[in-house]
């Protein structure tokens, strides 16, 4: 083929195309022309492909194509309805599914807390394996209240260390190890914390320090191990799904869970920031912190009950997700 005078005889289809293409405003003529041309240009870069494989004309035309594609499908672009749907929706609906492995991993973890920080406050030699004496006495009556430095800088810290913890503890949840490594060791952490205050007369600051951001804090903790071990759980009893397709179901929706907790986290950083080591009365600091507590249940138990009712679970609609092969029960 002489591909000269097959660029002669064709470019001006081509450069019709380009300029329908660029127009913003077709009316029906043009609208049909812009197909007509669409598919005599794809059959060109077809012949091209087969009978003269120029690259350049080739990504001319492959170019155009794709430009012309999207002039006639529609570029999809997120608008606000969906954002507001997956908030409304998506994400109460893949919390409201793991709310008893919610319930689960926060009685497992409390459990573990209460034990080892009565160990700790009642046993001596419990007590001494968290520091010196004089280490001891420095955090409890400085370390530990100073911590809680209240601003901007430390908000944004806590809400991105929580994010990143939360988003791992559901990326490699489905091992079934890291999710109960880690909160066996936060459980272990701060009951031995709570543990060594309790032990110098110190529970009632440990606790109205810890409570007001802390509630949400430790939720959003364990609903992050809630969606790991849910995946990992998949994989081990898929169902009357194939595995593979339940796997990628659960983790797309679980996915949405760690989303969901960036927001709660977020809010998790502010109270920490400039609530917990503000001036306020110890009580409002705790009633802030229950009163965000609340809201986050309230978002999970109305909405995700409602939008589980209604058929969804926090995976993409099959459009995004792609079809799946149908699978007898």
């Amino acid at each position: 083929m002489d591909l000269d005078a097959f660029t002669t005889v064709h470019s001006p289809a081509w450069e019709r195309l380009a300029v329908l293409v660029g127009r913003r405003r077709l009316d029906g003529a043009e609208a049909d022309e812009l197909v007509r041309l669409y598919q005599e240009v794809a059959t060109h870069l077809s012949t091209v492909r087969s009978a003269a494989p120029d690259p350049v004309l080739v990504t001319r035309l492959s170019d155009l194509l794709g430009r012309a594609r999207t002039r006639i499908s529609g570029a999809h672009e997120p608008a606000w309805s969906d954002v507001v749907r997956y908030a409304v929706v998506a994400v109460p609906a893949a919390l409201y599914r793991i709310r008893w492995w919610t319930l689960a991993v926060t009685v497992g973890f409390l459990l573990v807390s209460v034990v080892v920080g009565v160990h700790v406050a009642t046993d001596p030699d419990a007590l001494a394996a968290m520091g010196t004496p004089e280490q001891r006495r420095q955090y409890v009556d400085e370390a530990f209240a100073s911590y809680y430095d209240p601003g901007a800088s430390f908000a944004a810290l806590v809400w991105t260390n929580n994010a990143w913890v939360a988003a791992q503890a559901v990326a490699f949840g489905v091992t079934g190890v890291w999710p109960v490594v880690a909160l066996v060791q936060n459980a272990v952490s701060v009951g031995a914390t709570g543990g060594m205050m309790a032990s110098y007369g110190e529970l009632g600051t440990f606790l109205t320090l810890i409570a007001p951001h802390g509630q949400l804090e430790l939720t959003s903790v364990f609903v992050a191990g809630a969606a790991g071990l849910k995946t990992f759980w998949t994989l081990v009893d898929p169902g009357p799904r194939r595995r593979a397709v339940a796997l990628a179901q659960e983790g797309r929706a679980l996915v949405t869970v760690a989303v969901g907790l960036v927001g709660a986290l977020a809010v998790v950083g502010a109270i920490e920031g400039f609530v917990t080591g503000s001036g306020l009365p110890w009580w409002l600091k705790i009633v802030l912190g229950t009163l965000a507590l609340t809201a986050f249940w309230l978002y999970v138990l109305v909405l995700g009950r409602r939008a589980v009712h209604a058929g969804e679970t926090g995976d993409l609609d099959m459009e995004r997700a792609g079809a799946v092969l149908p699978t007898a029960a």
